[in-house]
C-alpha cells in the first residue's frame, strides 16, 4: 500500500513515534563507556580522579542556628578508576546526588553521598565538593543599619579506600589593610614637615582551608568569627558617614602587612580544637605597587594541607 501524504511528510521531517523503552529496550543499548579492559585507549592505568564538575542545584543548607537556608550549589563529584576499568557512567555521578537533594545539607551528609557513590560506580575512592554563597545579616559600624554579607565557602568531602572519612570547609573573607610602613611614613610627613598625607590600604582577601576532626561540629560562623577576630577591617555592606569613620579608625588601628595577616588567623585556628588541620592563604590587591602581596601558612600536618598555592590570581578574584 502507498503511503500517504502524511506518511510521507512525517518521515521527511524527521519526526518519529514517541518511544517508551522498558528495561529489556535499555539492556540492548550499546554501553561503551563500560566495555571491556581490552577497549582502553592510551596507558592502562588507574585514574585518581574522575566525574562532573560544576552541575547546579537549589539545596538546604543547615546554619548554626538549625536553621535550612535555600541556596544555589555548584557540585563537582567523582571517584577512582581502576586500571582494568574504561571508565564510569558519568550521569551516575548527578543520579546518586540527586538522591539526597530534599536532605538538609552538613558536612556529615557528604560522608553518605560518598559512600553511595563508591558502591553505585564500584570505585574505590571517592570526593565531593559544594560551592556556594553564604548570606550572612551585617550590622554597620556605628548607624546600626544592617544587610547582607555573602561569603565564598567550599564543603569538601573525601572517602579513601578503607572508608576513612574526611570532612573540609574552604572559607573566603574579605578584609581592608592598611600599610603598616605607609602609615609611619605618613605620620612622619606630618609630623616632621607638617605634611598632610594619606597611608594607602587595599582591599584583601583571606582563604581558609580546614580540615574538621572527626565527629567535631564546625559551622561557617565559627570560621567568620575566627576572622574577625584576626582581621577586624572586613569589608562593609551598609555604610553612612558615621560608619566610614569608625572603619577609617579600625584600619588606623589595625595596619597590617600580609604576613601578619596569615599569623594573626593563623593564632586563632590554632587554638579551636575542632580543627585538626589548616592552610590560610592571603593576598593583599595593592594600591600602591602594580603587583600584588601574598602569603601562604599553614599547620604542618603530615599528608594534610601542603602550604601550596598554584594561582594567587585565582585568590584575588
Amino acid at each position: 500500500m502507498a503511503a500517504s501524504s502524511g506518511d510521507a511528510q512525517s518521515t521527511l521531517s524527521g519526526e518519529h513515534p514517541p518511544l517508551a523503552p522498558n528495561e529489556e529496550y535499555r539492556q540492548s543499548l550499546p554501553d561503551v563507556q563500560n566495555a571491556p579492559s581490552s577497549e582502553i585507549r592510551g596507558a592502562n592505568v588507574p585514574i585518581l580522579q574522575t566525574g562532573i564538575s560544576n552541575f547546579r542545584l537549589p539545596l538546604s543548607i543547615l546554619t548554626e542556628k538549625s536553621e535550612t537556608l535555600k541556596i544555589e550549589v555548584s557540585v563537582t563529584g567523582s571517584v577512582s578508576v581502576a586500571a582494568e576499568a574504561k571508565g564510569i557512567n558519568m550521569s551516575r555521578i548527578m543520579r546518586t546526588f540527586y538522591n539526597f537533594k530534599d536532605r538538609v545539607f552538613t558536612l556529615e551528609l557528604l560522608e553518605e553521598i560518598l559512600l553511595r557513590y563508591k558502591a553505585d560506580l564500584g570505585s574505590s575512592r571517592a570526593r565531593i565538593r559544594l560551592s556556594f554563597s553564604y548570606p550572612v545579616l551585617q550590622k554597620s559600624l556605628r548607624s546600626n543599619l544592617e544587610g547582607y554579607q555573602y561569603y565564598q565557602v567550599v564543603y569538601e568531602g573525601i572517602l579513601d579506600d578503607l572508608n576513612r572519612f574526611r570532612k573540609r570547609i574552604y572559607f573566603d573573607f574579605v578584609y581592608s589593610s592598611a600599610c603598616p610602613s605607609s602609615s609611619e611614613l605618613a605620620e612622619h610627613s606630618r609630623q616632621t614637615r607638617n605634611v598632610y598625607a594619606i597611608p594607602h590600604s587595599q582591599r584583601s582577601k583571606a582563604r581558609l582551608n580546614v580540615e574538621v576532626r572527626p565527629g567535631a561540629l564546625l559551622c561557617i560562623e565559627d570560621l567568620l568569627r575566627h576572622c574577625q577576630k584576626a582581621l577586624p577591617t572586613e569589608t562593609q555592606v551598609m555604610v553612612r558617614r558615621e560608619d566610614e569613620q569608625a572603619f577609617a579608625e579600625l584600619n588606623g588601628e589595625q595596619p597590617k602587612f600580609v604576613e601578619d595577616a596569615v599569623r594573626l588567623v593563623y593564632e586563632q585556628l590554632q587554638g579551636d580544637d575542632r580543627i585538626v588541620d589548616f592552610q590560610i592563604a592571603c593576598a593583599h590587591l595593592e594600591s600602591l605597587h602594580s603587583h600584588d602581596a601574598v602569603a601562604v601558612i599553614n599547620k604542618g600536618v603530615p599528608g594534610g594541607f601542603s602550604g601550596q598555592v598554584e594561582d594567587f590570581k585565582n585568590l584575588l578574584c
